[in-house]
């Protein structure tokens, strides 16, 4: 099969891609890693992985071994997740003199420790063959089995995953119903990946390498035109006889902690909950720690932060937990409370995926530091996922700060939440790029399970989002303000509700196995009869 005239130029690219020498084709693959972040929240530049996964492939296609090619992938990762990770450096900014000489380690250090898994999927991709669509499968189904592998190993941070470029795309983001973000992200690397085939001379690529650029990207145009369709219909219900009310305080992560300051940030939180409309409210929400101090044992800050609990209806608020007096052993727990308008805590959830270096300190009996949150007690892990009762709403998925990152760890087995409630506190990261990050995984959950999601933040981002991901309403990175709204009803449990990651899991195999298929007839591809 002749070869277009017009890829010839492609070609002759790749060939030029692929023989770099090591220092150079290391520099590349470190520029397109951070390139490659513009795609993600709040740039949504997706048109750069045209170019950067396609190069990738070339990279790696001229690598000599697989250790080189795990190099290449693993520094495009590092390149990648440093320039996602950026914003981690606020949060030790708030206490310079202290967390100040870890910026390093943490920005950099963790994007090394993450970009260990682009570089397992690149070689992946060289056991696949230097030409052919063997090496494009390989490559999309491995990245897709190693988001997954990332977001429970060593606790997991599956931050950023590929599927969150499609944020401005609803149509797109409905996919995730049907294979969560772990198989849209297999989808979209498949995709974007396939078109280094492209690069591939027709006599080295064969039908078989044009057929898998034209399935790739039909399978994502066929599961976009699906979710345009499903939007197209989809009028949302709205919890009867229910309001509720978000607050967002903005007050500065300087100021959050400090003792002088805690009663009146406690007095910011009531006054803009007691706004006008107040007593026809169903329930107030306040962001992660709003209250600063132990829910469960101050009760007289409790009776004050009960003035924003409307009549007759409640107040949900994040708020340190500890062990009674007189309990052993002490413990503290990041915790979120259902607080009635007498004061009497209903229900409380603790958090269960606490972060490390953030709210404890991994091996502390061996590393001499100290955890970035105030107190000298790390947080203990709580138990979840669970459900609590709201009176006058229904039962809810409680998410505290960054547990709504974790695809296919949200929900219980067992009875299912009316709608997912995510407190947090993005006032560590400033105005970066680290809230909008966060935000966008929410709405990622949101359509994963078919589930409304309430989000409170204290410096924002803070939303209801409908069941099909979209935003009803929302607040800015910033702003201080209420929002009033309904809360919209869940939807029938979706397909990635009933099968979870194992769906993107049994993608990546199939993925695999053609790749497998078709590796014995490489020769053939390259000689063809």
């Amino acid at each position: 099969m002749a070869a277009p005239s017009l890829l010839t130029p492609v070609a002759a690219l790749r060939d030029r891609v692929a023989g770099l020498g090591g220092r150079w084709r290391l520099l590349l693959a470190l520029v397109l890693g951070g390139l490659t972040t513009l795609a993600l929240p709040p740039v949504h530049a997706v048109p750069v992985l045209l170019v950067t996964l396609p190069l990738l492939l070339w990279l790696i296609d001229g690598t000599p071994r697989l250790r080189s090619a795990f190099l290449v992938g693993w520094v495009f990762g590092t390149g990648h997740f440093a320039t996602g990770f950026y914003w981690i450096a606020n949060a030790l900014l708030i206490d310079p003199e202290r967390f100040g000489w870890m910026i390093p380690f943490a920005v950099g250090g963790l994007g090394a420790f993450i970009g260990l898994f682009p570089g397992f999927a690149a070689m992946a991709a060289r056991a696949g063959g230097d030409r052919g669509p063997a090496r494009v499968l390989l490559f999309a189904a491995a990245w897709a089995a190693l988001e997954w592998v990332r977001g429970w190993i060593l606790t997991g941070f599956p931050w950023n995953p590929v599927a969150s470029v499609w944020m401005p795309a609803d149509a797109v983001l409905q996919t995730t119903a049907l294979v969560g973000t772990y198989g849209l992200g297999l989808l979209t690397v498949f995709a974007f990946g396939s078109l280094a085939l492209l690069g591939d001379r027709a006599a080295q690529t064969g039908r078989a390498g044009w057929a898998t650029v034209v399935a790739a990207w039909a399978v994502l145009a066929v599961l976009t035109g699906w979710g345009s369709w499903r939007l197209a219909g989809a009028e949302v219900a709205m919890v009867p006889d229910a309001t509720i009310r978000i607050v967002q305080p903005n007050i500065d992560q300087k100021d959050k902690w400090k003792a002088d300051q805690r009663d009146a940030n406690l007095m910011t939180h009531v006054e803009l909950s007691q706004q006008e409309g107040f007593a026809d409210l169903t329930a107030v929400i306040w962001p992660e720690t709003a209250a600063s101090f132990a829910v469960n044992t101050d009760e007289g800050r409790r009776r004050l932060i009960a003035l924003a609990a409307p009549p007759g209806g409640v107040l949900v608020t994040g708020a340190p937990r500890i062990t009674p007096q007189g309990e052993e052993p002490f413990q503290v727990w990041n915790s979120l409370a259902v607080i009635d308008d007498e004061a009497d805590i209903l229900a409380t959830y603790d958090k269960m995926h606490l972060v490390p270096f953030g709210e404890y300190v991994p091996l502390r009996g061996i590393l001499p530091i100290d955890k970035i949150t105030p107190g000298s007690t790390d947080f203990s892990f709580g138990q979840g996922p669970r459900l609590i009762d709201v009176p006058g709403l229904p039962a809810a998925g409680p998410l505290v700060c960054y547990e709504v990152i974790f695809p296919g760890q949200i929900v219980l087995d067992g009875p299912r939440p009316g709608w997912l409630l995510n407190v947090t506190n993005d006032g560590w990261y400033g105005i970066s790029a680290g809230p909008y990050q966060h935000f966008a995984t929410s709405r990622l959950r949101a359509v994963e399970e078919g589930l409304p999601l309430v989000r409170a933040a204290n410096t924002g981002i803070s939303g209801i989002i409908d069941p099909y991901g979209r935003v009803v309403a929302s607040l800015d990175l910033g702003v201080q303000g209420i929002i009033d709204g309904a809360l919209p009803q869940a939807l029938p449990p979706t397909p990635y509700a009933r099968g979870g990651n194992a769906i993107a899991l049994a993608l990546a195999a199939l993925l695999a196995g053609c790749a497998l298929w078709l590796r014995p007839r490489r020769r053939e591809l390259l000689d063809p009869a």
